[in-house]
């Protein structure tokens, strides 16, 4: 009954929506020339699934007259803004204040890049807090529940930072440079004053800045071999979680084996953003004989691989519990943090929600979901799916959803509400594809 009532709704406001949506699409594209879209961009599932894809054996050409794009100063632009523009950017979104191209094209043939050969992203939007000074390492273990005392200089962290009820932040990637320099390489949200704020009244010797420093990412199974042709053999040292320095023509990068892929891997944090154009193109060419195309995240993997997006599958009002992260909280070391007593309080009393895996039914879901869809049993909500895609590699929908631990056991059979029909949902291990992360740790040639 629920279901029909909710349709009947949806069926109710379609016109308008529609007729809205019409005079947008006409309006918006004369004004901007560059279509502006979500950061979980729609994706055409016409394409026939290809486990065995042939390696493109052409790059995608670059456009020599990209035309003008921006919507004024209040947002940043990447220093390889102009290149994603010549190499066949269609759309971007808003992340961390900056431009962030989710447009190249077929998102499923961005994903099947991805996976069988490699593609080259624009994540400046991953923008950096640096944080140094005499009292840096204490200050830094302020702002996490995780035990850092063991982070080696050279030594990548995924850590949470969480407020004085325990609720997420931030997830983004530590790296310790020095005893006492480190970069949060943040996520989507405004860490850089939450951290100069509690600075300011901790007491502590710390100085907090953002530096000139644009990751770019180069995944995919290939990625290694591109880039031991363009450092060398020293690439093959880094271990997964780890970086070190690198120089190529005077261009100054401190590369990572992390991404936000699942996949083998590779971040290249630019440390002047003057050489930005310089070093997109340099990474293209040299990526050419292996297939390498330029990309965005993709949406279709990263659900796959069980990854997060803030403000799409945590909060400020979720908890690392929740989320299954509680091995990112140790309220057993000495150091204090922020949120220390709400967790504790938590991890005595219990979660009354949990984040699962769901797999969807019906025919592929065209596009990723733009508002939470509504998780029914019987009359009572009982949750939201808070990110969903169709997978062509496993041929199915599969969604990250945020349910009541009562309905949270695997093989859960539930409905789900979307803005046109009402389907069938059923909870299943998470992650969909190579739990266990293996193809991203392997080793890079």
């Amino acid at each position: 009954m629920f279901c029909r009532i909710a349709i009947r709704f949806c069926r109710q406001f379609r016109s308008v929506f529609v007729f809205l949506g019409s005079r947008c699409a006409k309006i918006i594209p004369r004004i901007f020339r560059v279509k502006f879209m979500s950061q979980d961009h729609e994706i055409d599932t016409s394409a026939a699934p290809d486990f065995d894809a042939v390696l493109p054996t052409t790059v995608v050409a670059a456009n020599d007259s990209p035309k003008p794009f921006g919507f004024g100063t209040q947002i940043r632009k990447s220093p390889y803004f102009d290149a994603t523009l010549r190499w066949g950017a269609a759309g971007f979104s808003v992340y961390n204040h900056m431009y962030i191209p989710r447009d190249f094209g077929d998102p499923q043939q961005n994903f099947w890049n991805l996976v069988n050969a490699a593609t080259l992203s624009d994540v400046a939007v991953e923008r950096q807090v640096e944080i140094t000074g005499p009292d840096a390492a204490t200050f830094v273990q302020l702002l996490t529940p995780r035990n850092l005392s063991t982070c080696a200089v050279g030594q990548c962290k995924y850590v949470l930072i969480t407020n004085a009820e325990g609720g997420v932040l931030n997830d983004p990637i530590l790296l310790r440079l020095a005893e006492n320099h480190f970069w949060l390489s943040l996520a989507d949200s405004d860490i850089l004053l939450w951290a100069q704020g509690l600075a300011f009244n901790s007491g502590l010797d710390v100085q907090i800045s953002e530096p000139d420093v644009s990751p770019l990412q180069l995944q995919g199974p290939r990625s290694g071999e591109i880039m031991q042709s363009v450092f060398g053999d020293k690439i093959n040292e880094l271990r997964y979680y780890w970086f070190a320095e690198f120089e190529l023509d005077g261009i100054p990068l401190i590369i990572s084996r992390t991404g936000w892929s699942s996949e083998l891997g590779y971040e290249l944090y630019l440390r002047d953003g003057s050489r930005g154009d310089e070093l997109w193109e340099r990474l293209m060419a040299a990526g050419e004989a292996y297939g390498l195309q330029p990309g965005h995240t993709s949406t279709i993997r990263r659900i796959e691989g069980g990854m997060l997006s803030y403000h799409a599958d945590m909060d400020s009002r979720t908890n690392p519990y929740e989320l299954g992260l509680g091995r990112l909280v140790d309220l057993d070391m000495d150091a204090d943090f922020v949120g220390k007593a709400a967790l504790k309080k938590i991890a005595e009393e219990g979660i009354q929600r949990k984040q699962v895996g769901m797999v969807i039914g019906g025919e592929p879901i065209t596009g990723s979901n733009t508002e939470f869809w509504p998780i029914m049993h019987g009359t009572e909500q009982v949750g939201v799916v808070t990110s969903a895609v169709y997978s062509p590699r496993l041929d199915a929908n599969i969604a990250l959803a945020m349910v009541s631990v009562e309905y949270s056991e695997l093989g859960t059979e539930t409905e789900i509400v979307t803005p046109m029909e009402c389907r069938s949902g059923t909870v299943v291990e998470k992650p969909f594809y190579d739990p266990k992360k293996n193809l991203a740790a392997l080793k890079s040639a």
